[in-house]
């Protein structure tokens, strides 16, 4: 208690630097997550992915990151480990949040798209067994988040390949597929718009103080996708091609119809990451305000202050701008050979997996959901479609992730332990 009513501003102030470096971290590394398919497949340049991705990270961070946040604060250990020595968890957290944000700058800049999900719950995991005890570890719910890795790529990769196969029977496989692109594209255009609508409504305006009921959030979400829609047929139906031309162009040109879909599609990805993987950053932050704030005591639900997401937003925006470009050279050209219409089925199944978890408050890993759309756009064209080699490659670098955080997480643990003199 006298640590924390002694250095409380200094232990806040560092738990800010470090959630915002974590945060820097998740923008240098996860936002390929949502960018990676839509540069790969050439339907927007770095530069366009990039500034489009400032924009809607940011927004799914600071309307929609809330409901996640609570998961990673107080879902992962059990506080009453902590009660009679708060310092603790507050020394963890900052430490772990230390531990994640260099991880994530060692792989990003080796351009390795890791979870950043597995870092920091590696990480709090971590120096919770070792440097409390393995009891304080709610093993359960890890065992729990552990499985959500398993069975978000599997769902995202099961989307992904209908999505595709839907695309590849109602476009590509007819006698004229640009006719069809032009009466089929809007469909997918206001289903997306949906999508995002709908997880903005119902979990990311009560942040700004506006709230709905699920009937009214599925009325005005699906008001938002038939204006999408609407648009997206406007758009689609003034773009002209040459109806003489081969069978090979109409190809080209509906891939070009698909690039309009592409820009829908990476602005609803980088918002469903954003709205979820902020969590990550400023989860382990928000503990340590609460605690801090309130003179040691560890409250069952903490209150959000009121600058912690913002924190963790425009630390995902920096992050994306200064060191982005590596792990999303990886992801978009890597894994198998995308054009925007594979693009557009892998992004828009892991955006809806990504809004499912981030409603319910499922600390899922975007990385491992992408990566399984987009082995479920690979497979639907068969396995020689997918380069092995570097699948396994993104693999091992996941499991190396957990414990790296883990280690880096003990060590800082207990260099503040020493430094604070406790």
């Amino acid at each position: 208690m006298d640590i924390i009513s002694t250095y409380n501003l200094t232990l806040i102030l560092m738990a800010a630097a470090f959630a915002f470096f974590m945060a820097w971290g998740i923008g240098a590394n996860d936002v390929a997550n949502a960018m990676g398919t839509s540069v790969g497949s050439k339907a927007l340049t770095i530069k366009q992915a990039i500034i489009i991705a400032m924009i809607f990270e940011f927004a799914g961070a600071y309307l929609a990151g809330g409901e996640v946040t609570s998961t990673i604060r107080k879902g992962i250990i059990d506080s009453a480990y902590f009660v009679d020595a708060p310092e603790l968890l507050v020394f963890g957290m900052i430490g772990a949040l230390l531990a994640a944000g260099f991880w994530l700058l060692i792989a990003s800049y080796l351009g390795w798209p890791v979870s950043t999900t597995h870092s920091i719950i590696g990480a709090i995991v971590g120096f919770a067994a070792i440097g409390v005890s393995p009891d304080s570890v709610e093993w359960g719910k890890v065992l729990g988040i552990v499985g959500s890795w398993v069975i978000t790529p599997m769902i995202a990769g099961l989307i992904a390949y209908f999505i595709f196969l839907s695309a590849q029977k109602l476009i590509f496989d007819r006698e004229n597929p640009l006719a069809e692109a032009k009466r089929y594209v809007p469909f997918y255009m206001g289903l997306t718009g949906f999508v995002i609508a709908l997880v903005t409504i119902t979990k990311g305006l009560k942040h700004v103080g506006l709230n709905f009921t699920t009937g009214e959030g599925f009325l005005l979400a699906g008001a938002i996708g038939i204006v999408v829609f609407v648009l997206g047929k406007i758009m689609i139906g003034r773009l002209r091609f040459d109806p003489a031309a081969d069978r090979e162009m109409h190809y080209t040109n509906v891939e070009k119809v698909f690039a309009i879909l592409m820009v829908v599609t990476a602005c609803a990805m980088a918002f469903a990451h954003g709205s979820n993987d902020v969590a990550n950053a400023i989860g382990p932050l928000a503990a340590v305000v609460s605690v801090v704030e309130s003179g040691g005591q560890i409250t069952g639900k903490a209150q959000l202050a009121w600058w912690v997401l913002p924190v963790g937003a425009v630390g995902i925006v920096l992050g994306l701008a200064m060191l982005g470009k590596r792990v999303i050279a990886t992801i978009g050209k890597g894994i198998t050979h995308l054009t925007p219409s594979r693009g557009f089925a892998a992004e828009l199944a892991a955006a809806t997996t990504v809004v499912l978890a981030s409603g319910t408050g499922l600390p899922i890993s975007t990385t491992q959901t992408l990566v399984g759309a987009v082995l479920g756009v690979g497979m639907a064209r068969g396995i020689a479609a997918l380069n092995l080699g570097v699948v396994r490659k993104i693999v091992v670098s996941w499991v190396i992730t957990l414990p790296a955080g883990a280690v880096m997480s003990i060590i800082f643990f207990y260099i503040l332990k020493a430094a604070f003199g406790a």
